[in-house]
């Protein structure tokens, strides 16, 4: 069946009505559900029974690129930096040396057992060396597991931030196949203006998106999260403009706006957590349709081979030497490495090659979707078992109870008061979002002239308004209190 514009719309959305369906049971029995995405994805491609005939890579990785852009942001937003500050060395270390080393030591590997150049096996490694956001994120998530000692905001903080190396050793490693003449320091500066012009701009895009969202107004709630995607957009694509990562800008971006105030936050961070999931299955629905399963057939010794070596190997070793300076205990650092789980990233990635027409480039495609299959499969549905088995999981009675998650499941409250604002009040004539207040207290109501209204972040306070305001302790409307200074 060949995709038309008359019937792409009731493809898709029967697609993505299948993925939803069958993704929440499929888990009650270990299945990875973005596995599942990918598994409907190919039994609807051309060998499999839906019969679309799907085979453009381009296309393929635009909605891998546009798809990558929401997932990063999403998980930086998520990202307490209160919550990550303690593990900040250990994670950034992970997401840039580790991936080096495990790129490096797999793609000696590669050369060592196939007729690939040094360049082509270092591409190969390259591809594969990331761990995958998309697939961490959902599982840990999906899964509730509770990590002991700070690991799971270390795991989270690795996937989130190392997808920026990968693609810079990936095109690095493909210019060298492409350009075999130029050596191998040729590729520094490229790193260097890759990294820093991409840590600059999310810097910079971050502290002016908090500023146009806080200062424009619109007069539509549901138009600020569209405005937050025209800003992520605009933060990716000028960054790679400009030669910086795109991928590193928006996700350092999306974690300073998560822990900023910003107006109607709330009604952002939930668009983009829908969103996010929305990519991740078009992502892994797409790459399911562009793969031939019979051309995988012909590589599965070779992949499994390879996929076995990431696995037990190359990922311990860019782990291990990453935290060797590092205080860890070494169960910490043997479930670190076990979940280096691979996804849609590595078969994104792999695209690069297929576009520039290398000569291995479809060989490589399609080990690497092999690696991505087995390695969601096998590291996927065991980070549980393995977990207790290393002892670093919380015993179910012990899991720790967050106050901010409860309190923003709207659950009651245990403390309210009103609170009347004199003309000498600190938060006269300013924003809500301008206040800082404390994260377990809201601004629940407003009394003005006699009327009761709901606020938002974009609300200014005047002169004898009365608040109500509502928290989930005695300690956050004390604080509240100081804060107004009453």
């Amino acid at each position: 069946m060949n995709i038309t514009i008359e019937n792409i719309l009731l493809i898709g959305s029967l697609l993505l009505f299948i993925s939803v369906i069958i993704g929440k049971p499929s888990y009650k029995f270990g299945v990875p559900t973005l596995l599942i995405f990918l598994v409907i994805g190919m039994l609807a491609g051309s060998e499999g029974i839906g019969g679309i005939h799907f085979n453009d890579p381009k296309i393929a990785q635009f909605i891998g690129v546009v798809s990558l852009n929401f997932i990063l942001f999403s998980g930086g937003l998520d990202t307490n930096w209160n919550t990550v500050k303690p593990i900040l060395r250990e994670g950034l270390v992970l997401s840039t040396l580790g991936v080096f080393l495990t790129a490096i030591s797999l793609g000696t590997f590669v050369w060592s057992i196939t007729d690939f150049t040094i360049y082509e096996s270092m591409l190969l490694g390259s591809i594969v060396s990331s761990t995958d956001a998309a697939a961490v994120f959902s599982i840990l998530r999906a899964k509730s597991l509770a990590l002991r000692t700070n690991l799971r905001p270390t795991l989270e903080l690795e996937s989130g931030s190392n997808d920026p190396m990968a693609y810079v050793l990936t095109i690095a490693f493909l210019t060298l196949v492409i350009h075999q003449d130029q050596g191998l320091f040729s590729i520094v500066p490229f790193f260097m203006k890759q990294m820093g012009l991409g840590a600059l701009a999310g810097i910079g895009f971050g502290k002016l998106s908090k500023l146009v969202i806080n200062r424009i107004r619109l007069d539509f709630e549901g138009l600020y999260p569209v405005l937050v995607i025209a800003l992520m957009f605009i933060t990716f694509s000028a960054t790679d403009f400009v030669g910086g990562n795109g991928f590193l800008a928006i996700y350092i971006c999306a974690v300073y706006l998560g822990n900023q105030d910003l107006i109607h936050k709330k009604t952002i961070l939930r668009m983009y957590d829908g969103l996010a999931w929305l990519m991740q299955i078009v992502l892994f629905l797409t790459l399911g349709l562009l793969v031939f399963p019979s051309h995988i057939v012909p590589f599965i010794g070779l992949g499994l081979l390879v996929s076995i070596f990431l696995i037990l190997v190359a990922r311990p070793v860019g782990v291990f030497i990453s935290l060797i300076f590092f205080q860890m205990k070494l169960r910490r650092r043997f479930y670190i490495s076990w979940v280096g789980l691979r996804g849609a990233v590595p078969i994104v990635f792999a695209t690069y090659p297929l576009l520039a027409g290398i000569d291995k480039a479809g060989m490589i495609f399609n080990v690497v979707f092999f690696i991505s299959v087995t390695s969601v499969l096998i590291q996927g549905t065991t980070l549980g078992v393995v977990a207790k088995w290393l002892n670093v999981a919380v015993p179910e009675d012990d899991k720790p109870i967050d106050p901010t998650d409860d309190f923003l499941a709207e659950n009651p409250k245990t403390a309210m008061k009103e609170i009347k604002i004199t003309s000498t009040c600190y938060a006269v004539d300013k924003k809500i979002v301008e206040l800082h207040f404390p994260k377990n207290a809201i601004i629940a109501m407003i009394k003005r002239n006699g009327k009761y209204w709901v606020p938002n972040g974009s609300t200014k306070i005047e002169a004898n308004d009365t608040l109500i305001v509502l928290s989930d302790t005695q300690q956050g409307l004390d604080q509240v209190i100081e804060l107004l200074g009453q």
